[in-house]
This record gives C-alpha cells, sequence and structure tokens, in this order.
C-alpha cells in the first residue's frame, strides 16, 4: 500500500469501475488502479467479504472506494448499479471487465446450459455493463474500456469450448468497439493473460502444473499483479493512442 498518491500517479483523478472486482485477478486490478490514484468501485455477485476488503484497500490509499453488488446478467440490476454508482460514487470513465466464470466439459458432454451460462456471464456481461456506462465513458473525453480475456480465447484449450468462444468474443468485441468509440477519445482494449497464479490455478493437480509449465518458455506463471500493472498502464495517459489491440501476457506461451 502508498500513501494515497501511488509511486508515480499514473491514473491520478480516474473514476473506475472492476466487475468481478473480488476475484483473484479483479482483486489486484482494485488494489493497483487505487495505489495509482484512481477512485475504485468494485462489482460483485457472490463475494461480499472480499469486496468489503477491496474497498478498504482502496480507502487505505487516500481514494473513494464503493462496492455494489449487481448481476450482470440482468439489465435491470445493471442499470441499479449504473444509478446508485452516480449517487453515492459519481460517474466513471474507466472500465475494467474482470468478471467471467468457466464450466468446463468435454465438447461431446457440454450441456446447452453450461455454454449458455459462461456465453452469458462472460459474453453477454460485459454488453450489458457497456451499454449501461458508454455514454458517460466517452463524454469524459478520456475514457477507457479494458477486457479481461485469455490465452484460451486465442489458442482454445480441450474441455472449455465455451469459454474459448466467449473469451474470444471479447476480442471481437473490443476491436469493434474501439473503432466506434476513437473518435470520441475513448480507447477499448484487451489483456489476454495465461495460466496466472490465482487461487484456480493452484488448485490444479502438481503433474498437471508441471506439464503446463513446460509449454511455458518462461517456465513459472505469470501474477495477479502483473496483470494488473499492465491494466494501470492501459488506463494511464501514456496509452492514450493504443487503441483495438490484444496485450498478451502468458510467457510465451502463445505468441
Amino acid at each position: 500500500m502508498t500513501d494515497g498518491k501511488g509511486a508515480a500517479g499514473r491514473v491520478l483523478g480516474r473514476r473506475a469501475l472492476v466487475t468481478g472486482g473480488s476475484g483473484g485477478i479483479g482483486t489486484s486490478i482494485v488494489e493497483a488502479l487505487a495505489e495509482e490514484g484512481a477512485d475504485v468501485a468494485v462489482q460483485w455477485f457472490k463475494n461480499s467479504s472480499e469486496a468489503d476488503r477491496m474497498v478498504e484497500a482502496v480507502v487505505k490509499n487516500g481514494r473513494q472506494g464503493i462496492e455494489v453488488q449487481a448481476d450482470l446478467l440482468d439489465v435491470k440490476s445493471v442499470g441499479a448499479m449504473r444509478d446508485l454508482l452516480h449517487e453515492k460514487f459519481g460517474k466513471v470513465d474507466t472500465l475494467i471487465n474482470c468478471a467471467g466464470i468457466n464450466r468446463d466439459s468435454l465438447f461431446s458432454r457440454m450441456t446447452e446450459a453450461q455454454w449458455d451460462e459462461v456465453i452469458d456471464v462472460n459474453l453477454s456481461g460485459v454488453f450489458h455493463v457497456c451499454r449501461a456506462f458508454v455514454e458517460e465513458i466517452t463524454s469524459s473525453g478520456h475514457g477507457r474500456i479494458i477486457n479481461i480475456s485469455s490465452l484460451v480465447g486465442q489458442m482454445g484449450n480441450i474441455g472449455q469450448v465455451n469459454y474459448a468462444a466467449s473469451k474470444s468474443g471479447m476480442i471481437g468485441f473490443a476491436k469493434a468497439l474501439a473503432r466506434e468509440l476513437a473518435a470520441q477519445k475513448t480507447t477499448v482494449n484487451v489483456i489476454a493473460p495465461g495460466f496466472i497464479d490465482t487461487p484456480m490455478v493452484q488448485k490444479i493437480p502438481e503433474a498437471v502444473k508441471q506439464k503446463i509449465l513446460n509449454q511455458i518458455p518462461m517456465k513459472r506463471f505469470g501474477t495477479p499483479r502483473e496483470v494488473a500493472m499492465s491494466v494501470v498502464y492501459l488506463v494511464s495517459p501514456e496509452a492514450e493512442y493504443i487503441t483495438g489491440t490484444v496485450l498478451n501476457m502468458n510467457g510465451g506461451m502463445y505468441l
């Protein structure tokens, strides 16, 4: 933690909404943005205690923090989140779409429910949130939208047809939206992490983890902090001419 100004204050004065801000990568993104000077709203759906902890972390950095529960599949719920933020937080100029789930299964066994749930949360959820907040983001004159996709959306993975489709869709979504919003000085980018050392990866059996590591030229998993600092960069003024791009963070696993 810092004194609230951040090491360089690269995103000082930003007002960001992080969906999935109570998750493994999401928590690091919230912390990094606050450390670098942003006020941060933390969206959550099930993990209220972790969302509360993240708000405390934001406040400790001298920034404004707020947590808000919302079902990203429900347009009315997303609208209520926007209204609450307008009342108690202010209009956002930065949106980080980090919320996501996986329901893995071989395609031959995959149910419609497994397909629908992943596509709905990972892709339709992004659509609902972007549509709800795009007007205020673009009106800021320096808007930022960042989708947290995945290596799997680029190279595929056995047992994750639904997840790969949703994460690939997030990339296409961002590229098209980047073209539409460029004239309004709003950038839209994607970060595609590979295997990151989160609780989900930590639960993988050791033998399987070793096989994965053997496929990564850098021979290690990434860290949530590395993903978070990439978000900070794309939000910062240094990245104002970058839009419609995919930043790969996979240790060389996919080039």
